[in-house]
Order: structure tokens, then sequence, then C-alpha cells
């Protein structure tokens, strides 16, 4: 009985009893609301809109309804991402403007058979809040009903692992230390990563809600970090992400649906952690405290030194566009590189094409402390297939020297198995648990 995974099933008639009450509760509401104008609600119309009818694919936007007011904007809040698949959602999709990441320690007791009955648990949630349903025990369902392209992807720490008893990759480990780290443990590790991210943070804050409530007789809460991007239609599609240093984040990233990618990001049969990891990835989350009180005493000229890009466009200094290829070799009139050795660029460049990882990371802006102005910075999330190849190496150059480490201080640090996608009527571990 000491065994939380072990309570919850000897519970399972009342549990049951419990959640199919308010299921039906839920599904009465939104009955209810459904004839009352759920559609009005999610700001569609009975009416085709002018051009054509309303959005629903992964990435796009609903049409524009007209009124008597004039046109009106179009709405994103019925847009989905699909749960099931081969790869987990919210790794290629394209990133949302809002995510909120959660690490979970496992309780005392919690053992394989108890993993199975929460990840089936979350799954079955998270299956269904990522296309506008209420989770079955949402007590309120009105605010699943606009998932905003809603994605949650799970994460599984050696912790995890190791309770399931299989096999772990060789990469799953904290990372080495580097002589840059601070770190603080209150954003470091953790044994289940949970990476909920939509373009609506009404949504974000609902869905980590009711997947913390599924949790809860499992594990206990180890870090919650939030962060965002620009809002949805502030840029135009396809627009590289900025930092709270004004600087273009993440230039230098393998595109989505391409050989390239899946070579970077997805792991095969024959991998390090064998075949209950062929299809997924690794995830390494690193919370990176950027001073900007310091930052503000540097002029526009010193930046992009440190950068080793024009802040404006995110071009090399040695070039015009963002996507320009800098030019290492190229000198000033008296001698010295274009590109400073010392520059971001530069440092976190390798000629070994195996070094390469896809970042997807989210800024941060908390409360400040102190005498400070600000306490902001960068939740960096990246994957790949290999942390020890791919991350590492590259986190070396950077730890020995990089200009940008006199503004910035990792204070987190967490790796993660991400495992592959599921079918319907499976959950996301199944390969390694099942």
């Amino acid at each position: 009985m000491n065994d939380p995974g072990t309570r919850k099933a000897s519970a399972g008639r009342a549990g049951a009893t419990r959640r199919q009450f308010l299921l039906g509760g839920a599904v009465a509401g939104v009955g209810a609301a459904a004839a009352i104008g759920l559609d009005a609600m999610l700001g569609r119309s009975d009416e085709p809109a002018a051009g054509g009818g309303a959005g629903g694919g992964a990435d796009g936007a609903a049409g524009t309804t007209a009124s008597s007011a004039g046109p009106v904007a179009a709405l994103h809040g019925g847009n989905t991402v699909p749960f099931y698949g081969v790869h987990q959602a919210g790794i290629a999709t394209v990133p949302q403007a809002h995510a909120t990441f959660v690490a979970l320690d496992l309780r005392e007791g919690v053992d394989r058979a108890a993993l199975t009955r929460m990840m089936r648990l979350l799954s079955d949630d998270a299956a269904r809040l990522t296309q506008g349903v209420p989770a079955l025990a949402d007590s309120e369902p009105e605010l699943a009903l606009a998932p905003a392209r809603l994605t949650v992807t799970f994460g599984f720490g050696p912790g995890f692992v190791a309770r399931a008893g299989g096999p772990a990759p060789s990469w799953l480990a904290p990372l080495p230390p580097f002589t840059i780290d601070r770190l603080q443990p209150e954003f470091s590790d953790g044994d289940l990563l949970l990476q909920i991210a939509a373009d609506d943070p009404l949504t974000v804050s609902h869905t980590a809600r009711m997947l913390l409530k599924d949790t809860r007789t499992f594990t206990t809460v180890r870090w919650v970090q939030r962060g965002f991007r620009r809002a949805v239609g502030s840029e135009p599609a396809g627009t590289t992400m900025r930092n709270l240093f004004g600087q273009v984040d993440g230039t230098v990233n393998v595109q989505p649906g391409t050989p390239e990618f899946d070579s970077v990001v997805w792991e095969s049969a024959s991998g390090a952690a064998g075949a209950w990891m062929a299809g997924g990835t690794s995830a390494v989350v690193r919370r990176i405290h950027m001073n900007l009180d310091t930052w503000d005493h540097l002029d526009r000229p010193g930046r992009e030194q440190s950068v080793g890009r024009t802040l404006a466009t995110g071009a090399p200094l040695t070039g015009v566009h963002e996507h320009d290829e800098p030019d290492f070799e190229a000198k000033t009139a008296i001698g010295f590189p274009v590109i400073p050795e010392f520059s971001h660029i530069r440092r976190a460049r390798s000629d070994n094409p195996a070094e390469q990882i896809f970042r997807r990371s989210y800024n941060y802006d908390d409360a400040p402390v102190g005498a400070e102005i600000a306490d902001a910075g960068l939740v960096f999330v990246s994957f790949q297939a290999d942390v020890d190849t791919q991350f590492t190496p590259m986190q070396r150059r950077l730890d020995e020297l990089d200009l940008l480490n006199t503004w910035t201080t990792p204070v987190g640090s967490a790796v993660f198995a991400i495992p592959p996608g599921c079918a319907k009527g499976g959950f996301v571990g199944d390969t390694l648990l099942a």
C-alpha cells in the first residue's frame, strides 16, 4: 500500500465512478454550449467566410469573417496539431508562441506498472486536449475548446528509465560540468518532462493543470519554466525568433521535413538506446540567465562583435542577409578578423558536420530580484539524436571561449530521452513500458 500506483489501482472502481461523473458533466456542458452557439465562442460562423472555409491544418489559420462592423481578424484558436504519429509533436512542429516546461520527480514506490498507468492517463488526456476536447476529469471543460495548435511532448529522465527497467542511452545523464555553469537545483534534472506549447497562454495553463492533476499520485513537481516568443501574427511565418538581447537566435537550424533534419534529430533502431527509442530523440533544456543590466552598458558595435552578426538583420558581419554564409577568413583593413575569434557565431560552428542540433528555445522574463532591473533569459531547448556527439562538443567550445559568456550564465540544466510517438490506442512510452 506504500506504492502510489497500487493505491490508485485499489481505488480503481471509485476513481472510475468519479471520472465518469465528471466526464458526464463535461459532456453535458459542451453539449449545452454547442446548443447556444459554441461555434460563435470559437469565432466561427455558420456561413462560409469570404474567400473560403475555415482553416484546420496543423499550422494554418482559420478563415476570416465579416460583419456589419467590418472585417474580423483571422482566428487561430481552433487550429490543431495531431497527437498520434511516428514522432511526438512539439519537435518538428512550427514553434508556438507560448510554452511551459515542467519537470517532475517520481514518488517513492512508483514502479514499472505505475509508470504504465501514468503514461496511459497522460497520453489519453493529452490526445484529447490537443484536439480541443476536454480531459476526462476536466473541471473547466470550456478552457479546453480552443487548442490553438497545442502540443504536449513527454521526456524521460534517467530516474524514469531506471524505474522502467529499460536500457538507458549512454547520453542520458547530466551534462559534464562547464566552467560557466552556476546551476541551481530548482532548475535542473528531473525524472519526467512535460513540454506544453500553444499559441494561447490560457490553453497552456489549463493543459498544465490538467496533466499535473493526472500525475500528482505518481510525482512531485521539481521545476516549472515558462517561455514565450512573438505573438501569432506579429511577424511573417518562418521569421527567426529574437532573444531578449535583441539577437536573431537560431539562424543556423536544420529544417523539419528534410533528410538533414531527420539525420540530426531522430534516433534510429540501431542507436544508443536500442529499439525502444527508434523515432525518438533527446532534449537538452538549459536555463540561460541573460544579464540585461550589464548588456545595456555595451554599445551596438560591441554587441555585434560579440555575436558575430548584425543586430538589425541577423546577417553575419561579412554578409548582407541573415542566411548568408559567414566568411571566417575575411580580414579588416588592418588585418584583424571581421568576425572575431571570440564571437558566438564562430565558437558555435564546427567543421564536423555531425555536430549539429535543432534549437527550439523560448524567452523568459521573471520578476527582478533586489536591485536588478530584469531577471530574464532563455529557456534553451535543443533536440538531437545523441547528446554526447552533437551537443556536448559545441558546448565545450562555447565554454572555452565565447564573449557572450560575459553576459550569460547557465543556471539550469537537464537531459531527457524523448520517446517516439504512439498510435491511437497506445501511449507515449509504450515502446519502453509495454
